[in-house]
């Protein structure tokens, strides 16, 4: 069976990096549907962007006909992935992890198709394992192949702590895709040890060596770190459509292609004949669209026109309430969840990122609540306070 081009684009659109694809053209001409495997660790609560690079080739492939393999880590979650670490993991306990993996469950199928995704747990088969298998997979890789990869060596170099754990987690990672006899496994350009591991595994329990498929790390809305929740640049799958539009709309011109190719079906090559600012609105309406429907991002750019190029108030402002009296306005920030903390209110305030009814507040600022304020933080976030 011969590949079509247009099948091949789709497939490999974005990719960064297949070993190899001449294997991947073979599987695909044997004309059965593969096992596409995604394994994802569920340490956070929640789906972002980021994520949406791997899911958005899972779909690709799942719409040409292949089997879906959705791996919740919430064995190896435990551990903890050291790829591109400079540091340990804190360790998560159980029901951290699955009360994650189950906000994973819920948002996954934003994006794939439910009847058609095979959801597994790699617990199912790690537990049953026992410390005797574990054991034995240890056997088959040496701590000196382990300290080849850049962060174990990076780390050892400057003589920082690596776990035994940690130099375990690339092989259990590996023996998942033996589990599932995974086809072709889909990662980050961060998880090249890990996805080779996995085809080494499979040799050793001979069966065919998957192909690896590595799609680029995302740059967060700040432009240089990966997007990430705990670096606050992020853009997550439950946003509010406003939400969603107006951080989208604060996407680095530069990244606009890059986000355009590896997280919608837009054609690229029209970007460049477009204003800055009008491929930058097309990006967002259309991921707002890919998660809220279509009539629902007209609105979000409607609303995000008339807040921010013609600075007036949303229509819809969340309300806080809390006690009349004086307060601090840190608190204040904190408590109405305009903030994460208290620390992140006060480098807001100290940036002048903070306005109470239309003025500029200061880090030290009081409020007085006899009547409601409008606060606003930033350009997109804004509460009104209501003193009970």
């Amino acid at each position: 069976m011969t590949v079509s081009t247009e099948q091949w684009q789709k497939i490999t659109r974005g990719a960064s990096e297949i070993i190899s694809e001449k294997e991947l053209k073979v599987k695909l001409e044997k004309g059965k549907p593969l096992r596409i495997k995604l394994g994802v660790d569920p340490t956070a609560p929640d789906l972002h962007l980021g994520h949406l690079v791997a899911l958005r080739k899972l779909k690709a492939f799942q719409d040409l006909g292949h089997q879906i393999e959705f791996l919740i880590g919430d064995f190896t979650a435990r551990i903890g992935d050291p790829s591109g670490r400079s540091e340990s993991r804190p360790k998560l306990n159980a029901k951290q992890v699955w009360d994650h993996a189950k906000t994973y469950q819920e948002q996954v199928f934003r994006v794939l198709d439910k009847e058609k995704t095979h959801v597994v747990f790699n617990s199912a088969w790690l537990n049953a394992m026992g410390i005797e298998g574990i054991f034995d997979l240890q056997r088959r890789t040496s701590v000196a192949q382990m300290l080849k990869r850049a962060d174990f060596a990076k780390r050892f170099e400057d003589d920082q702590h690596i776990s035994l754990l940690e130099l375990v987690y690339p092989i259990l990672q590996g023996y998942d895709s033996v589990a599932l006899q995974a086809d072709v496994e889909l990662g980050g350009t961060d998880q090249k040890f890990n996805l080779l591991m996995g085809r080494e595994l499979q040799l050793e329990h001979a069966q065919e060596p998957q192909v690896v498929m590595m799609m680029p790390l995302l740059e967060g809305l700040d432009g240089v770190k990966k997007m990430s929740k705990s670096y606050g640049n992020y853009v997550a799958f439950n946003d509010s459509p406003t939400d969603m539009f107006g951080k989208l709309m604060s996407v680095p011109d530069a990244l606009v292609a890059k986000y355009a190719e590896l997280l919608t079906d837009l054609d690229v090559a029209v970007l460049p004949a477009l204003h800055p600012k009008e491929a930058k609105v097309l990006l967002a309406k259309t991921l707002t669209a890919q998660f809220h429907g279509q009539e629902t991002a007209e609105k979000a750019v409607s609303e995000f026109d008339r807040v921010f190029s013609k600075k007036e108030i949303p229509e819809h402002v969340p309300e806080f309430q809390t006690f009349k009296g004086t307060h601090k306005l840190v608190d204040i920030l904190a408590s109405a969840q305009l903030t994460p903390s208290k620390k992140e209110a006060h480098r807001l305030l100290s940036q002048g990122a903070v306005e109470v009814d239309g003025k500029r507040a200061g880090e030290k600022d009081m409020v007085e609540l006899q009547a409601p304020i409008l606060i606003q933080v930033g350009k997109r976030r804004f509460v009104r306070v209501i003193p009970v």
